[in-house]
């Protein structure tokens, strides 16, 4: 019995393996499940004669899942004016000559995190897509290079002297060049800060943005996608109603980056026929967390938030209640998923380039056959295309001007291209592409969320 006591203990602790977080706290089913799996390892069942029970019970627990409530995170002391309008950052100067070259200062900022995707996050990546966790020490180093207070005006401690979508459209193109599942993770935050920048209330503002300033800066997540099908991020099926002086709110919602640890949501939900965004802290009741792994994107800690009867106050609400605040938010993280898409496809290039002019076959590099050269080329010019028209919307954005129809079109080619992309590198690699040994199969993995994820980040 005491090998099958401690074999048990050293198998409870998080594994970090099969979609959990290698930080995960779990709860009582969670530890279940785990001490189940382990023991239906060993081969002390067999002797006993309990395989067949010990896989029963394995499958009845796993397939009802485990489920726990969320971070009880920190109290946010109430501050500022309630009901007053908050600092917004002011709109990027106009300029009449179509020049997309980055700004002195949106160079230096693009260079400093270029270096921290090639020399910390490419690096991490393999692993903590295996582990499905971003490593801590790559989290604390996003935050010393700025990236949560990246949108955040400088009246209010932040680095933004105007409005960031084009920087923040540079900045999410060079993390995901390291790899995207990290650049999501280390994105998160800063994501909801930026919203609240751009429509947080004085009192929201004051509350919330100076645990973000600070030196211990919370996890946070923007969650507008829901496990549905043909979902719809401007119809969502969570829903709010007025509650006396509040709202409650239910519903379930996917893809949340970094949930179990996250102390602040951004919640899209349906008040009175439009949608809406709401703050919601990790310690409101009714809140439960649970695993959502998926096929890409992994190192982002994808989770589902349930809300079940949470109640919120009246200023919960994030901007306006006719949807235009919302529909806004749907574009702004439209346009970082491109430019997630951009930086990607931007590192599949370079390796594929290098791969096929080291490549040798019948005496000489695969680059000369014509083939493989026109499927390369093909690549860049497609990539070339999406960063244009991407940089096009992020600018009109960054300059307060309508970019519906930009980002639209921005949003097609980089979830068709971008896809092409990922295909094309795994089939120039041949048999290469398929392994984990190279990594572009990962990269093919996570180009497909640019057509599937809603919200999750936004510059």
């Amino acid at each position: 019995m005491y090998f099958t006591a401690d074999f048990l203990r050293r198998g409870l602790r998080p594994g970090g393996r099969h979609g959990l977080s290698s930080r995960e706290s779990r709860d009582p089913i969670g530890l279940a499940v785990a001490g189940l799996n382990r023991l239906a390892q060993s081969e002390v069942i067999d002797r006993l004669g309990l395989r067949r029970q010990t896989e029963q019970a394995v499958f009845t627990v796993t397939r009802s899942g485990f489920r726990g409530a969320t971070a009880a995170g920190r109290t946010f002391a109430r501050m500022g004016t309630r009901g007053a309008p908050g600092t917004r950052p002011a709109a990027a100067r106009a300029d009449d000559r179509f020049d997309l070259t980055p700004t002195e200062d949106e160079q230096m900022l693009v260079d400093v995190v270029g270096e921290f995707a090639a020399e910390v996050v490419r690096p991490a990546a393999a692993d903590a897509d295996a582990a499905c966790a971003a490593p801590e020490s790559l989290l604390q180093a996003s935050l010393e290079i700025g990236l949560p207070i990246l949108g955040v005006p400088e009246a209010l401690g932040g680095i933004s002297e105007e409005r960031s979508a084009m920087a923040g459209t540079l900045v999410a193109e060079a993390l995901a060049k390291g790899d995207m599942g990290l650049a999501v993770a280390a994105l998160a935050p800063g994501s909801v800060t930026t919203a609240l920048g751009l429509w947080g209330t004085d009192a929201q503002q004051q509350t919330y943005l100076p645990a973000f300033t600070g030196d211990d800066v919370p996890a946070a997540a923007l969650a507008l996608t829901e496990p549905t099908v043909l979902f719809d991020p401007l119809t969502p099926a969570t829903t709010a109603r007025r509650d006396g002086d509040g709202f409650v709110l239910d519903g379930l919602k996917s893809a949340v980056v970094r949930g179990a640890e996250a102390e602040l949501f951004v919640v899209g939900a349906e008040l009175e026929g439009r949608p809406v965004l709401f703050l919601v802290e990790s310690s409101a009741a009714g809140l439960t967390i649970e695993a959502d792994p998926a096929m890409g994107v992994r190192a982002a800690s994808l989770t589902r938030l349930g809300l079940s009867g949470v109640r919120v106050p009246a200023d919960a609400v994030l901007g306006e209640t006719d949807g235009s605040t919302y529909t806004e938010c749907v574009r702004l993280s439209r346009l970082a998923w491109c430019a997630l898409a951009v930086g990607t496809g931007q590192a599949v290039l370079d390796y594929v380039t290098a791969y096929v002019n080291e490549r040798e076959a019948f005496g000489e590099p695969i680059s000369h056959r014509q083939a493989v050269a026109f499927m390369v080329a093909d690549i860049a010019i497609e990539l070339q295309a999406m960063r244009l028209v991407t940089y096009k919307a992020a600018s009109r954005a960054a300059r307060g001007e309508d970019f519906a129809r930009e980002v639209a079109l921005a949003r097609s080619l980089c979830a068709d291209k971008g896809m092409r992309i990922g295909l094309d590198g795994v089939q120039l690699l041949g048999g290469h592409g398929f392994v984990k040994e190279h990594p572009v199969e990962r990269w093919y993995r996570d180009l497909r969320a640019i057509g599937i994820m809603e919200g999750t980040v936004l510059v």
